[in-house]
């Protein structure tokens, strides 16, 4: 019973964490990444979809990304798409070929990311500690029913305390990271 509440518990802060990464990875940092435009959604014949999923998006070089468009039609979709998204980016049109060049982020737009980038550990470090306390509560429940000791809950509940002191370490550090990419000029 303990181990199956551990378990969940460690299930649902590794997803928080790679929900985390993916996040952090769209995040623009002043050089060319393809991942930079993953959160973008274009409007495929009635669907939402990513831009991946209509196009192939590659970095060639450190200040520019390269969208090839699969469909010529979709080609001023996606540009509105990259527009309208709050990245800064402005694509040029070349046939069915969007050029992006990446320019130098501003200090304050570096700090704007920053501020972003704490956020998003916070909010995460938030889910960590909800979890945490859903795992508190289910094995305080075991006990009460019977189904553990009082013995087997209190170390249940200081194995979930490592957890979620390993999982919160673990986002410092990918925000510390992070923070780093972003001020790098």
């Amino acid at each position: 019973m303990v181990k199956e509440i551990l378990k969940e518990a460690e299930t649902r802060m590794t997803k928080s964490i790679v929900a985390l990464e993916a996040e952090l990875k769209s995040i623009r940092v002043g050089k060319a990444s393809p991942a930079l435009l993953d959160n973008i959604r274009v409007d495929y014949y009635g669907s939402k979809v990513p831009i991946n999923q209509v196009a192939n998006v590659s970095a060639p070089e450190p200040k520019l990304l390269i969208v090839q468009v699969w469909e010529k039609n979709m080609v001023e979709e996606i540009k509105k798409a990259i527009l309208r998204s709050e990245l800064g980016l402005n694509p040029n049109t070349d046939g069915s070929i969007l050029r992006i060049p990446i320019p130098p982020m501003s200090e304050d737009r570096r700090k704007e990311t920053v501020k972003l980038t704490k956020k998003l550990g916070e909010d995460n470090k938030v889910a960590i500690r909800n979890i945490r306390r859903d795992a508190n509560e289910s094995l305080k429940a075991a006990q009460k029913d019977k189904g553990i000791s009082e013995d087997d809950q209190r170390k249940g509940q200081n194995q979930v305390q490592e957890s979620t002191d390993k999982f919160i370490k673990k986002i410092d550090e990918l925000i510390v990271k992070k923070e780093k990419e972003v001020m790098e000029v």
